[in-house]
């Protein structure tokens, strides 16, 4: 039988004790924490979602209010404190996504990094569209991470796992020999603290070789989806080499083909009927 003595302050305590994640916790506490598990009613939570984040998208209002009070309160009933409280969310417009960058747009882009003498900012976009590693996975790495004579690295503590194995391709080893040799084995890879700060480099950069600005996650995870399916790698193998775990998101969210109706039009084409069959 449900305990209903207990509050939202003292589930959501037991949830962060437990792994669950803290971001969103304290503010959410501070504005029902003294409330029991059985008093919370789903339409009053969507109310403070649209209280605390009055101006900011439907997805801001489910990740942060419907998305933790539901793990709190799923929390709470897996340990008998409340009853099962169903929150439904708010709905969410597709985003307007760039497209992602193209193998002639990285070319240009080192390039250009090239003539500014900015061999980190070169070397960090091309390591993030060859492994998949999101930004602030690839600025936290020191150079014992690296083993360049295997092209593999090591991300630690990724977004959906502990650790995670990634390979490089031999254009990239030169590059983060060269960075290496003046460094040591603890300091960082690339330099960059802050991926905002990497993307204002990346931005200056694009604006001098007359490109299209391409944040980190773009010219990135996002490239190195596509980049490595129009190569002819197949989505299986693109998924694990970079970390995916789940197809709907891999297909619906990073994969953008270029030309689609063409490519499937000259493959048919490039195929020799025979008239007798």
């Amino acid at each position: 039988m449900a305990n209903s003595s207990k509050t939202f302050a003292e589930a959501a305590a037991s949830y962060v004790e437990h792994g669950g994640d803290a971001k969103y916790i304290s503010k959410l506490t501070a504005e029902i924490g003294g409330l029991p598990l059985d008093a919370i009613i789903p339409f009053d939570i969507k109310q403070l979602a649209l209280r605390l984040f009055p101006h900011q998208s439907n997805s801001t209002r489910n990740r942060g209010v419907l998305t933790p009070v539901s793990a709190v309160l799923n929390h709470a009933h897996e340990r008998g404190w409340g009853p099962v409280i169903r929150l439904g969310r708010f709905k969410e417009n597709r985003p307007v996504r760039r497209r992602a960058a193209s193998q002639i747009w990285l070319h240009e882009f080192v390039r250009q990094c090239d003539k500014d003498d900015l061999p980190h900012v070169a070397a960090l976009v091309l390591f993030m569209s060859q492994t998949g590693a999101r930004v602030s996975e690839a600025i936290d790495l020191k150079w014992s991470d690296f083993d360049l004579s295997t092209r593999s690295v090591v991300l630690r503590k990724v977004k959906n796992e502990s650790n995670a194995v990634r390979f490089f391709a031999d254009n990239l080893v030169g590059r983060l020999f060269e960075l290496q040799r003046a460094s040591t084995a603890d300091s960082r890879a690339f330099k960059y603290r802050c991926r905002h700060s990497v993307n204002e480099r990346i931005k200056a950069v694009c604006q001098r070789a007359d490109l299209p600005y391409k944040p980190s996650h773009t010219c990135g995870r996002h490239a190195m989806a596509n980049n490595a399916l129009e190569l002819g790698v197949d989505i299986k193998s693109t998924m694990i080499a970079g970390g995916w775990r789940s197809t709907a998101v891999f297909l619906d969210t990073y994969v953008n083909p270029r030309n689609s109706g063409r490519l499937v039009a000259d493959r048919f084409n490039s195929y020799q009927y025979d008239a007798d069959i």
